[in-house]
């Protein structure tokens, strides 16, 4: 493995309602995710996070796991419906409570806490009251960021406002596939643009409570036409502004992509708010998808067509490492100078992984999807691109949405019925890979 630049984070990744369990422990509200796992059919195995990996009564032992594998920087997620059960309004200091204790326990161990303000578990109330869809949300979210930046500013190292909210806009509000399970398709738009709005007024909440840099989550995919027509380059290019720009267009100054969407919610000086100035874009990468023109009766603009010629995850998500290195480059050229510092926030794969009849757990196909992604990641800061930090997703085999407990993406096997962790040979090659691939001793 090549040599990374000195200072170069390396972490991994969780959130909130995949792993800490403990749903109604200590005054936490119900989110949208307890609502939706609770519908019959919505989840792949009828489970849901209410214990998960009970990493609320196990972070100590999940933090010892962390500093075993030498990593300097821990992703969490802050859980809104555990500070705030009701989404607003009275403080659960309990909740707050949990947050000063994992933090601490990190920084003891020489770990970054790095926290995400938002990953997809909205307070249900708030949801009640219209969710995304309602611009009052992004209000409360800033209020809330703004309680949750005055108990840990003095401690937590990067924030991070939104997880993702092209996922959530696109599955939960459009698809429904996610919680909460709305289908509006294109009239999902107010919630891009009230998760936009949100993250503007948090920045500014947050700046005034901490010093501490601040960021967002956004998934990316390179987008491939599957064809030569004009038809499929327009579909191509229609999916892409919807996936890739939608969200960073307009947070580095640049306003919407043209989609045809009904903006009458984008209100004078909105678009400013977004552009706060951010210190590092958080990048989830995954894969690239392949898009081709739709049928004629469809209602969408474009058509999703899967990738051949790459190995599979248990996701069935092509393995391409070259996307990452594809995407680096094209967010490069794309925002040029107004790009800020790249932290690649998640990067990792999903696969059946279970302990032999000596309790070890081999993942090989993990390692090599490791290797090929910090590969690309090197590559593309050979290229110039200003790549600060890599984040595996994820420490532990979680609860992952509506697949369950039926998809594993940890370092770390986690018997779910018994809460016992095992690191598998994954853990044990990031481990070697972090004390070996930079010009810096281990903290």
């Amino acid at each position: 493995m090549p040599e990374f630049p000195t200072g170069f984070r390396w972490g991994v990744s969780t959130s909130a309602y995949q792993i800490e369990g403990a749903a109604d422990t200590d005054g936490r509200g119900p989110s949208i995710w307890d609502t939706f796992a609770a519908t019959p059919g919505r989840i792949a195995d009828g489970s849901s996070g209410a214990v998960a990996c009970d990493h609320y009564h196990r972070y100590a032992e999940d933090t010892a796991l962390m500093a075993g594998l030498g990593v300097t920087a821990y992703r969490f997620s802050v859980s809104w419906p555990r500070v705030l059960p009701t989404g607003a309004g009275a403080v659960n200091a309990s909740g707050l409570d949990f947050y000063d204790r994992l933090v601490d326990g990190l920084l003891a161990n020489g770990i970054d806490p790095v926290a995400t303000l938002f990953h997809w578990d909205l307070p249900q109330p708030i949801e009640d009251a219209g969710g995304w869809l309602n611009r009052d949300t992004a209000y409360r979210f800033a209020e809330y960021a703004d309680l949750v930046a005055a108990h840990l500013g003095d401690r937590v190292k990067l924030w991070i406002t939104l997880n993702e909210p092209f996922i959530h806009m696109s599955l939960g509000y459009g698809t429904g596939e996610h919680a909460p399970g709305r289908t509006l398709l294109f009239d999902s738009f107010p919630v891009a643009h009230h998760q936009l709005l949100g993250h503007g007024l948090a920045v500014g909440a947050l700046r005034a409570r901490s010093g501490s840099p601040v960021a967002i989550a956004n998934n990316y995919s390179p987008v491939r036409p599957m064809g030569d027509s004009p038809a499929d380059h327009a579909a191509a290019a229609a999916y892409e502004a919807l996936h890739n720009r939608l969200f960073t267009d307009p947070l580095l100054g640049r306003g919407y992509p043209e989609l045809g969407f009904d903006q009458d919610v984008v209100r004078d000086g909105d678009l400013d708010v977004i552009a706060a100035p951010l210190d590092v874009l958080g990048v989830n990468y995954y894969n690239p998808t392949g898009v081709r023109a739709p049928e004629a009766d469809s209602p969408l603009p474009f058509a999703l067509v899967p990738l051949e010629g790459y190995p599979r995850t248990a996701f069935d998500w092509p393995v391409a490492p070259d996307g990452l290195r594809e995407l680096l480059g094209w967010l490069r050229d794309r925002y040029g100078p107004d790009l800020p510092p790249i932290q690649i926030t998640e990067s990792g794969c999903a696969y059946d992984d279970e302990p032999d009849a000596q309790g070890r757990v081999s993942d090989p196909d993990r390692i090599a999807y490791l290797d090929g992604h910090l590969r690309a990641v090197h590559a593309a800061i050979a290229d110039g691109v200003d790549v600060t930090g890599y984040f595996v997703w994820s420490l532990l085999d979680n609860w992952e949405w509506a697949e369950g407990f039926t998809k594993r993406f940890g370092l770390v096997h986690v018997d779910f019925p018994t809460g016992r962790r095992t690191p598998k040979s994954s853990y044990a090659w990031l481990r070697e890979m972090i004390a070996t691939a930079g010009p810096d001793p281990l903290r």
